[in-house]
């Protein structure tokens, strides 16, 4: 999938950036017979789990030793996954005063935890993963429930800035009994920092993407994409194949533990959703209770090449609604009274950018990736809207201060691609053939022309992913009776996450998972602060447990409001994310 555009969790609600999933095809075979909760059962990953296991016990008992607070310090920045020294890991969280560099105010506090790189080797090189807090403020004397973990999706993205939510009026309730605590998962950020290129190969706008791929385009692409994996390799060395969701889920047990928590309260949004399934499913008696905002597919015979498949009809969806939007206030932005022709408007400036890229740095890529951005959030329609109006009358900077790349957010954005493609990779088999990749997309674009191929260009890297061990998908699922109450929220149009993912989620997550959907809407990640219904139900069982029923529906959110070509917020700049499951 490709990048998105916001510019704090404010904008998404809890959900930070776009799932990365993308198209639809036949899926791959079923891995036959894994153990429970497993990938297979084999010595590796028995090994593995039995590591896992020794640093969450040590992890709990330095926590007991001492409550979690007072000092302690971030890992170094670089270029490659920092590597310490054979130290224990799982010790003591020690809080302190953020870096600098995590843009984190008071009163949020911040601390470095140590997990192995391999868990298989416990105290073999370890690596840290910061971390993020705020206590519980006990507002209206609420009596503290713990810590409520987050999870913002990706794979790539950080949640460092989920304690900053407890200030807005749809958290107060939650932060007053609840510790927020965000952390950057291996990879990501300061936490053993990912890379799978050098500044100099990482592209520059503008860049020129054809509506429809030659040949000799599609031999370019494929070219890059082995380029790319080959970087990762060559960047990352032998850690490449510890970048998974199954040690991302070893780590936040690790962070649990080092918590003082008996049991996990954690909210994932997007590919966190993934993460929390996979979890629950090896966990369950560790779980205390857990939200999930836009829920990806689990089933492992969709993990990961179909799953991005499917985003595609999904995403074209969107493409439409916002297009039929603009069509509705044809009155402010005159791009046309259908959504066909609001398309048409979108084609022209399509083809002049083509031919000569807005102010120098925006071009058919560039443009792209900016209009990918209404299938996620519908609170940029009216800017978007503004930029193309103002463009085909003449004026390009609406549209540039929009769409060109932002290199403040560069090295943010080649990380989170990064972890990404790594996690995607490593998590499950992909088809190493270019027959079936070009197949596969030449037949969904004809239907859904609008991100098929970006989004299969983005993943073309695991066709060629030299890590020899891919992980086989855990087989997500309830053991019956072990499982409490868990929550679901999604929207019924989303793109990056297809509603069809929540309903194969609670599926297998069994009889006490209830499903919120809001009703013909399709923003990515639904909690916290757009829908008042959904924000109702997501307090109350984070509050009391309690859930609405096995599915309920909310309303959808009020279409945003249109803004005249002049206003200011037509214009406003936006930091690219990283692409985000």
């Amino acid at each position: 999938m490709r990048t998105c555009r916001t510019t704090t969790l404010t904008r998404q609600g809890v959900a930070a950036a776009a799932l990365c999933l993308a198209l639809c095809a036949p899926a791959p075979a079923r891995a036959s017979g894994p153990a429970p909760g497993g990938t297979g059962g084999d010595a590796r990953t028995a090994a593995e789990d039995a590591g896992a296991e020794l640093v969450a016990r040590r992890a709990a008992a330095a926590a007991a030793l001492r409550p979690v607070g007072g000092a302690g310090g971030a890992p170094a920045a670089g270029t490659r996954p920092v590597v310490r020294p054979p130290a224990t890991g799982g010790g003591r969280l020690e809080f302190r005063p953020c870096p600098a560099v995590e843009e984190l105010p008071d009163p949020v506090r911040c601390a470095a935890l140590r997990v192995p790189l391999d868990y298989a080797r416990p105290d073999g090189p370890q690596i840290s993963l910061t971390v993020s807090r705020v206590p519980a403020t006990g507002r209206g004397g609420a009596a503290r429930q713990g810590a409520l973990v987050f999870n913002p999706g990706g794979p790539g993205a950080s949640g460092m800035g989920f304690p900053l939510l407890g200030d807005r009026p749809a958290w107060a309730r939650v932060a007053a009994a609840y510790d927020l605590v965000g952390y950057a998962p291996r990879g990501v950020g300061r936490s053993a920092p990912l890379t799978c290129q050098d500044p100099a190969e990482r592209p520059h706008g503008p860049t020129q993407v054809p509506a429809e791929p030659s040949a000799a385009y599609k031999r370019e692409r494929l070219a890059a994409a082995r380029a790319y994996a080959e970087g990762c390799a060559r960047h990352a060395g032998p850690a490449l194949g510890h970048y998974t969701t199954l040690n991302n889920a070893r780590d936040l047990d690790v962070l649990r533990a080092a918590l003082g928590e008996p049991r996990l309260t954690f909210m994932g949004a997007s590919y966190g959703t993934y993460l929390g399934a996979v979890y629950a499913t090896r966990h369950p008696e560790r779980v205390r209770r857990m939200v999930f905002d836009s829920a990806v597919d689990p089933d492992p015979r969709r993990v990961w090449y179909a799953n991005n498949l499917a985003q595609a009809p999904a995403f074209e969806r969107r493409w439409a609604d916002f297009r039929a939007w603009a069509a509705r206030h044809h009155s402010v932005y005159g791009l046309g009274t259908t959504a066909g022709a609001v398309r048409e408007s979108y084609e022209k400036v399509r083809a002049a950018v083509a031919r000569t890229p807005a102010g120098g740095v925006v071009g058919t890529g560039e443009l792209h990736a900016a209009y990918l951005q209404t299938a996620y959030y519908d609170d940029v329609w009216p800017e978007r809207a503004a930029a193309l109006a103002a463009y085909l009358r003449g004026d390009p900077e609406p549209l540039v201060r929009q769409a060109a790349r932002d290199p403040a957010t560069a090295e943010r954005a080649a990380n989170a691609t990064a972890v990404y493609t790594a996690v995607l990779c490593n998590d499950a088999p992909w088809p190493g053939d270019w027959e079936t990749w070009d197949r596969d997309n030449t037949g969904l674009a004809r239907r859904a022309p609008f991100e098929t191929w970006a989004n299969a260009f983005l993943n073309l890297p695991c066709a060629s992913w030299p890590v020899s061990e891919r992980q086989r998908p855990v087989d997500v699922g309830a053991q019956p009776g072990r499982l409490p109450k868990t929550l679901i929220v999604a929207a019924e149009r989303d793109g990056a996450t297809p509603h069809a993912g929540a309903l194969e989620l609670q599926g297998r997550l069994g009889a006490r998972a209830a499903l919120v959907t809001e009703q013909r809407a399709g923003t990515h990640g639904v909690a916290g602060g757009r829908n008042a219904c959904v924000d109702r139900h997501v307090e109350r069982y984070l509050l009391t447990g309690a859930t609405p029923g096995w599915r309920v529906t909310c309303a959808p959110h009020p279409e945003p409001a249109p803004v005249s070509l002049d206003d200011r917020a037509a214009g406003a700049s936006r930091a690219l994310l990283p692409p985000a499951v």
